[in-house]
């Protein structure tokens, strides 16, 4: 129970010290960029999320590639309505048909990597809202030569249901404060996939995108090889926005059980670890092996800072403070026991819609048996 307490301090101090939100350093922008947009199907987010990078405040020059592997998607017609209404914008898009691995949207960007012209390359993922600023300030670290890759934290920006808030929450409160607290230990050595940009030569040093096309996690992928060239991996202080449409709490599940089977893969030793910073799990855990007033009142006490400090680190990403928070941190960590035990128990996710499984180091291959 200690243990965890120190845990969550520790993870409150790495998210207190990172300077999230400020918009310092800020260089002229001289590099060129291009956009690469992989696109599937869309909703009622997805207009404004594309509009928000076609709207960016940029002096250097720059273009957009939305890539969609099916010409009849209705994401195309969204797309086309887009490009048409900022005729400034060098944008184009891309039918990218050809399935050049298990993972659609890297044979996405393989093909759109193709046709990029700019000497840096900046990915996203469609569901991604940006500020009008994000790319001055994105590029900015670029300049030192040592930097190979620039990512940035991500919230979930519009829970309309309980599922969607508990995922929300686990984004939002503690998956990128944890992320910082490994940074503490040792510097990062994957990449957080809403917004990553990395110099083409850095790309290029590692064989381009190709060389992630059997890998789940290609942000991960992409940013661990990036490390392994000599290159420092840096997160920027803006923060972006993932706007997605209803999803069920199935939907839900079905998305973080994805999430932690392919962490497990990835590191698994951390993963395995990781339970041990549940804030809610070892307070209750305690008291029920010697309950007792006291332990009652210790337990309590114990939770109830669980619960302020992920309060607080929902607001410290978000801006704003969700009395609500204070509740959803038991629940949040409630939820994610059985997510952690069903990580060990097979290898089978859902993404896209199809079923895959994920194998060791994270590599991927379309599954044949049951579920």
């Amino acid at each position: 129970m200690l243990l965890s307490l120190v845990l969550s301090l520790w993870q409150v101090v790495a998210a207190a010290r990172f300077p999230l939100h400020e918009r310092k350093g800020r260089r002229r922008a001289n590099a060129g960029v291009t956009i690469l947009k992989p696109l599937k199907g869309c909703d009622t987010e997805t207009a404004a999320c594309l509009r928000s990078w076609l709207e960016q405040e940029y002096e250097g020059p720059t273009e957009i590639l939305f890539g969609v592997a099916d010409p009849e998607d209705p994401v195309c017609e969204v797309t086309r309505a887009l490009i048409a209404s900022h005729p400034q914008s060098q944008a184009r898009l891309l039918i990218c048909d050809s399935q050049l691995g298990p993972n659609a949207k890297v044979s996405a960007l393989i093909q759109m990597e193709r046709e990029a012209r700019h000497e840096i390359i900046c990915v996203s993922d469609a569901d991604v809202w940006v500020p009008p600023d994000l790319l001055a300030h994105l590029t900015g670290p670029l300049h030192d030569p040592e930097v190979g890759l620039v990512n940035c934290f991500y919230q979930i920006a519009n829970p309309v249901n309980f599922a969607m808030r508990w995922e929300a929450f686990a984004v939002n409160a503690d998956f990128w404060s944890q992320v910082l607290q490994s940074a503490t230990l040792k510097p990062m050595a994957f990449a957080l996939g809403a917004v990553m940009a990395v110099p083409r030569r850095h790309l290029q040093a590692i064989g381009g995108f190709a060389t992630l096309a059997n890998y789940l996690a290609d942000d991960y992928e992409l940013g661990l090889r990036i490390a392994r060239e000599g290159k420092r991996v840096v997160l920027s202080s803006v923060v972006v926005q993932c706007r997605s449409a209803p999803m069920s709490f199935a939907e839900v599940w079905r998305h973080q059980l994805r999430w932690a089977r392919t962490i497990r893969f990835c590191q698994p030793l951390p993963y395995f670890f990781s339970i041990l910073s549940n804030g809610s799990l070892w307070p209750l855990l305690w008291w029920a092996s010697a309950p007792s007033g006291q332990a009652l009142w210790m337990a309590g006490g114990f939770l109830c800072a669980r619960m302020l400090m992920g309060a607080w680190l929902e607001a410290r990403l978000t801006g704003r403070f969700n009395p609500m928070s204070l509740l959803m941190a038991p629940v949040k960590d409630g939820l994610q026991i059985g997510i952690w035990m069903l990580a060990f128990t097979g290898r089978q996710v859902i993404w896209r819609g199809e079923r895959f499984e994920v194998g060791t180091g994270g590599k991927l291959a379309r599954a044949a048996g049951p579920w």
